[in-house]
Formats: C-alpha cells, sequence, structure tokens
C-alpha cells in the first residue's frame, strides 16, 4: 500500500492555527493548557481542515460547532414553494396523498419524514414502497393507476422519479397531481413534466448545497410545510426530532458530509442518544448501540443501516415504515428483531455468494488478471450482489461487477475504484442492456443472460484502453506526521470536533515513524492483531503548567489543576447568605473540580508512559509475510481511538498499515 502525504504551507498552518484558538469551540474549558505549544491540537485541527477546504473562522466555526441556524431557507430550492403550496391545499380539503418512496435505507427514511410531517401538520398520507424484485426501482405506471382508482390525486416520490417520464405522463392522464422529491441526477432530457419538481441538481436551482440524499430533499419539504402551519415554537423541536431519521439516512447514502449534511449528522446523531420513539429505541437496542453516549457514524453505518436496509433487500420495506410508526412497544421490538433476522440471513447470503465468487476468481486466471471483474452466477441474491461487489472490489482493487442470472435474465451490480468511470464504461455497452443507471463509482443494470460473456470482454477491453496496473494499488491518504507522544487527551478531544466521519470528511490517518514494539505481537481470534508501541528515545514527556519556570526562576507556579480546582470566594463571605441554590451551585462545581482533577491527572499518567496499544483488524495474515519481534522499529499509518473500558481503557491507535522503518519522514506529496 503507497501511503500519501499532502504538502502544506507552515506559515498558512501556523496562521489558520492562531485564529483557531480564539474560536468557541477550542478555547472553552475541554482544552486547558492553550499555552503548552508542544500539545496544542490547534496545529493539527489547522492541517485537517485546510485539508478539506476550511481556511477562515466563520467556516471553521461552522464546521466545528454546526447548528440549526446553518440550514439554508427551504423555499430557495427550485420547485419547493410550489410543492407546500399544494400540501397545503390537499390538508386543508382533507385530500388523501400517497407517498411513492424507494425500498432502501434514504427512501424509508424520506417517507417517514414527509408522513410524520404531513400529519403533524393535520394531513393524511398514505405511502408505497415497491418491491425490489417485484416491482425494481423507481415510479410505475400500474401503481400510480390503482392509486388514482383508489381516488387519490396527489402523490409525492421521495428518494425516486427525477428520470420516471412515462409514469408522470400516466399521472398527468389520470388527473393525479405528481410532485417529485429526489436527489440523483436528471438525465439529458431534463425533468419530468410534474407539479413540482424538488431537486437541488436539477438545472436553474439556486439551492446553495447540492449533496443533500433524498430524505435531506424530503426534510427541506417538511421544514417548509410545517414553517407554514406550525406555531414557530414547535418548529425547532420538531426539526431536531427529525434530525435522528434524516442523520442515518445521509449517513447510509455515503453523500459527502458537509454542508448542511454536517448539521444533519452532527445534531442527528446527539438526539439519537435520547431516543424516545419506540421503533427506533428497539432499533438501537437489537444494533447493540449505547444510550450513554451518540452513535458514532460508523455505527449507523454498519449496526442500524444494515439492519434497515435488510428489509428492502431480503423482504419487505414497508416493516421499516411500521417500525417507525408503530406505538406499542411489544409491536416494535417484535419488528425490529424481525429487520436483526433479515440483517442476519443477509450477511450469511453475502457471505454464499462472497465464497462462490472468490472460488470463481481463484480458478479462472483470465478473471484474476481482467482489469474490470465481472463474474455471474445462478441464483445469486439480486439484493445483496451490490454488498458483494463491494466486497471484491475491496480485495481485488480492481472494478467489479457481480451479476445474478435468472433463467434468461440477468441483473448486475458494479462498484468501482478512484481511477475507473464505471457509469461511462456501462454506457460505452449500452446496447447490451434492457435497463442500466448509476455514477461514477457504481452501477445497476438488467440484462439478458445470454449478453454477459459479451459484456465481460468489453468492459475489460475499455478498462485496459483506460486504466494502468498502478491504478491497482491501493493508496492510503496520510494527512499528517505524528509522534507518539503528540498523541493525547487533548488531542482527541480535538478530533472529536471533527466527527462525524464519512464521506466528503474521512476521518484522518496519521503516520509515525521508528515506532518500537515492547512486546511480540498478539493474535486476536484468529483475525486481529495487537501491537504494544512506544515512542523513539527522544520522545519527553510533557507536564501541563500556566506559567514557565524558566522564565520565573524560583517561583513556585500553581498547577493547572490547583488554579481551576481553587474555590472562588466572595470578597466578604460572611455576607453571602447560604441558601438551597447556592448550595447547588457549590455541589456542582466540586463535581466539576473533581472531573476535571481526574481527567488531567489521567492525561499527565497517559503522556509520562507514551506507549499505546495499536489494534489492527484483519491483518493477522500480514505478520506472516512481516513477521515482527518485540524492540523492532516500524513504521505506522493509524487512526486515534478511545477503548471506554473503565479498568483498562484510554487512548488506541487504530492501525491502518505498517511495515519497517524507513529511513525518514513519508516525503509529501506534490
Amino acid at each position: 500500500m503507497r501511503w500519501d502525504l499532502p504538502a502544506e504551507d507552515p506559515v498558512r498552518v501556523e496562521d489558520f492555527a492562531a485564529v483557531l484558538r480564539d474560536l468557541p469551540a477550542l478555547s472553552g474549558g475541554k482544552f486547558p493548557g492553550r499555552g503548552a505549544a508542544a500539545n496544542d491540537p490547534a496545529r493539527i485541527l489547522a492541517r485537517l481542515l485546510l485539508r478539506r477546504g476550511i481556511g477562515d473562522a466563520e467556516s471553521a466555526a461552522r464546521f466545528l460547532a454546526p447548528s440549526l441556524t446553518d440550514l439554508h431557507p427551504p423555499e430557495q430550492m427550485s420547485g419547493l414553494q410550489a410543492a407546500v403550496d399544494r400540501l397545503d391545499a390537499a390538508i386543508e380539503r382533507k385530500e388523501p396523498m400517497l407517498i411513492y418512496g424507494d425500498y432502501d435505507v434514504d427512501g424509508t427514511m424520506a417517507v417517514i419524514i414527509l408522513k410524520t410531517a404531513i400529519e403533524l401538520c393535520g394531513g393524511s398520507a398514505d405511502f408505497h414502497v415497491p418491491h425490489r424484485i417485484r416491482e425494481g426501482y423507481d415510479l410505475r405506471d400500474d401503481v400510480i393507476e390503482r392509486a388514482a382508482a383508489a381516488g387519490i390525486r396527489l402523490i409525492i416520490s421521495v428518494d425516486m422519479g427525477i428520470r420516471a417520464f412515462a409514469p408522470a405522463e400516466t399521472a398527468q392522464r389520470l388527473g393525479v397531481d405528481l410532485i417529485v422529491t429526489d436527489h440523483h441526477l436528471p438525465g439529458p432530457d431534463g425533468v419530468p413534466k410534474a407539479l413540482a419538481v424538488v431537486n437541488p441538481n436539477q438545472a436553474g436551482c439556486a439551492y446553495p448545497y447540492k449533496q443533500l440524499c433524498g430524505a435531506g430533499v424530503a426534510f427541506k419539504v417538511a421544514q417548509a410545510l410545517m414553517q407554514r402551519r406550525l406555531d414557530e415554537k414547535d418548529q425547532t423541536r420538531l426539526l431536531l426530532s427529525f434530525m435522528k431519521v434524516v442523520a442515518i439516512a445521509t449517513i447510509a447514502d455515503s453523500v459527502p458530509l458537509t454542508g448542511e449534511n454536517r448539521v444533519f449528522a452532527r445534531l442527528g446523531l446527539d438526539a439519537l442518544r435520547k431516543a424516545v420513539n419506540p421503533g427506533l429505541k428497539a432499533l438501537l437496542d437489537v444494533a447493540q448501540i449505547s444510550s450513554k453516549r451518540p452513535p458514532t457514524s460508523t455505527e449507523v453505518a454498519f449496526r442500524i443501516a444494515p439492519r434497515i436496509n435488510a428489509a428492502g433487500r431480503m423482504d419487505v420495506a414497508r416493516d421499516v415504515i411500521e417500525l417507525f410508526s408503530v406505538k406499542d412497544v411489544t409491536r416494535a421490538q417484535q419488528l425490529a428483531a424481525k429487520l436483526d433476522k433479515l440483517n442476519s440471513d443477509r450477511q450469511e447470503e453475502e457471505r454464499r455468494i462472497l465464497r462462490a465468487v472468490e472460488e470463481r476468481i481463484s480458478g479462472d486466471p483470465a478473471l484474476c488478471e481482467a482489469y474490470c471483474i465481472v463474474v455471474d452466477g445462478e441464483g445469486w441474491h439480486r439484493g445483496v450482489i451490490g454488498i458483494v461487489a463491494t466486497r471484491v472490489v475491496e480485495r481485488y482493487h480492481r472494478p467489479a461487477i457481480v451479476i445474478a442470472r435468472e433463467g434468461e435474465e440477468a441483473f448486475g451490480s458494479g462498484r468501482s475504484i478512484r481511477a475507473f468511470h464505471l457509469l461511462e464504461a456501462v454506457e460505452s455497452s449500452h446496447n447490451l442492456f434492457t435497463r442500466y443507471g448509476g455514477h461514477s463509482h457504481a452501477c445497476g443494470f438488467a440484462m439478458p443472460a445470454a449478453n454477459v460473456a459479451q459484456l465481460r470482454a468489453e468492459l475489460d477491453t475499455f478498462a485496459r484502453a483506460r486504466l494502468t496496473s498502478a491504478d491497482f494499488d491501493p493508496v492510503l491518504e496520510v494527512e499528517a506526521d505524528l509522534d507518539l507522544d503528540e498523541i493525547t487527551p487533548r488531542l482527541f478531544r480535538a478530533l472529536q470536533l471533527l466527527e462525524p466521519y464519512g464521506a466528503g470528511n474521512h476521518e484522518p490517518a496519521f503516520a509515525a515513524h521508528g515506532v518500537r514494539l515492547t512486546a511480540p505481537p498478539k493474535i486476536l481470534k484468529d483475525k486481529h492483531i495487537k501491537l504494544k508501541l512506544k515512542a523513539g528515545e527522544e520522545s519527553k514527556v510533557r507536564q501541563f503548567s500556566l506559567a514557565d519556570p524558566a522564565e520565573e526562576p524560583g517561583k513556585e507556579e500553581l498547577s493547572e489543576v490547583a488554579i481551576l480546582t481553587t474555590p472562588r470566594c466572595h470578597p466578604d463571605g460572611a455576607a453571602v447568605r447560604r441558601d438551597e441554590k447556592a448550595e447547588a451551585v457549590g455541589a456542582q462545581l466540586r463535581t466539576e473540580n473533581r472531573e476535571l482533577r481526574t481527567g488531567l491527572q489521567t492525561e499527565n499518567r497517559e503522556l509520562s508512559a507514551v506507549t499505546f496499544d495499536a489494534l489492527g483488524w484483519h491483518m493477522a495474515e500480514r505478520l506472516q509475510q512481516l513477521p515482527l519481534l518485540a524492540g523492532d522499529a516500524i513504521d505506522i499509518a493509524f487512526t486515534i481511538g478511545h477503548n471506554d473500558h473503565p479498568d483498562f481503557g484510554g487512548l488506541e491507535l487504530s492501525l491502518r498499515d505498517f511495515r519497517i522503518a524507513l529511513a525518514g519522514p513519508l516525503p509529501p506529496a506534490h
């Protein structure tokens, strides 16, 4: 694996670090000892924020401490005003409505957001979520026809519809008003002829943030509708409540966690800690998400989202909407348990298909050498092949398409690498498909099974004309060199301000050079490794103080703990009446002082050790390729985490890669 370290301008970093030190997010009580320059987290944060295109105080303040005030006015989105006018009229006239959404996390969460908002505003809305296998993605004429026959005169699509030209014409012919809300890119023919199209990516839309997911667009419609029909005092509370759901969708859909998406994710994750909805609480419980702290974006992506997605992949996504709508705790627990079981079934099916794919690739030299892997099998579950394609890309570091054959039909899902535009590749063979779609890194299609062999040949030819073998080498972007003795609780708390991590804001990886193993490596569960590492001999223990004794010889400085725990007394203590309120404030101060004292003592103990546990997930095989012994010097690429165990918790490193120590630090990429 190649490590890439970006070049930086040291002067710009220092100047921006000075700006960051004055921001409330960094100047508060969580970051005492700002004068200790060697342990100043502002310099590291400056590097990381500049890498993310943030270089001024205002942008940094919004990024580090997002709030509801950072949301854009919804009426700036084209088509939204007309959509809200029609929804408002339907509510006034007590018209029945139908919300038509996708079967994945984004689509089901969008249905829940809009359905709940309509009901809170006094309306009533039914919903339809298509069956992945029987109906497939996007609006269908027959569903619209059945809705019209049942008296529905308003249909709102969520997370779909931007290319549904024929269904839009069907709705118009039947006298049904169609509102399309979507986030996918429109095609070359523009947008469907609907009553309103709400999509920040449509031509002419001036909305300042374009990367919303489908649930994010639905949220903006709900926000405008509630502004129209509800008291202002209720709006903030309800918006924060909706943040939980839109955060799950935003993280699950892998849209960039920047701009408004960062507001959704940050506030929504915090609100999930205080979930009151019976279905949501039951889902968090089966996903084993602790209520003692907000869940991380990783927990949402790998514990919550897969269980929601499993309904649409393996069964019927209607269960998800019922889960979030039900009031009965027992029924909520039953539905959550069902989603958990479906997710287990999905995992087993994924493992089965992946084993078959790996056997096929290892037994076929042509597939081993392919520049674009295309592998097919009879009876593979259509709802799982996209996840399997992701696993193939992760393992073989090249574009991959996995195809499920069902008799004379075949259904494919593909994933790609950074250097290869997958949709362009698929479009080059467009005559082979009955339908297809996607973007640069993912695609989906249907085709006659007889065309699979030709597709394999054409895509490999297309890929060989655009890729070199070097494009298959995995690249790890390292954001900064960091000595182990620079890793402190203060730095960890500063890095937490960058969370949540995800697309567009990846968890920062650092590199440390010449660190030494203090003990032989341990193998955990035959798959993982645990290393005990210490910094080089030149590392020094750094203690916190507010005064530099070198500047005032002989002066005994007060420690930071002593200063911060000294009671704040009234000039005339006898004049202050001791009452219950004062006692409560005093008790609170004493509690805070004890916590701060404990935290700083822990910090100094950890600094004095400068020894870390480093966990390498699924790296046991690496030790066979590169055996390590106690005392060996290695270079490591890692992220910084925290083990919350009450007895042996503390800061720990998560290895991204390791190698025998090089002669010097990693040269920056230009």
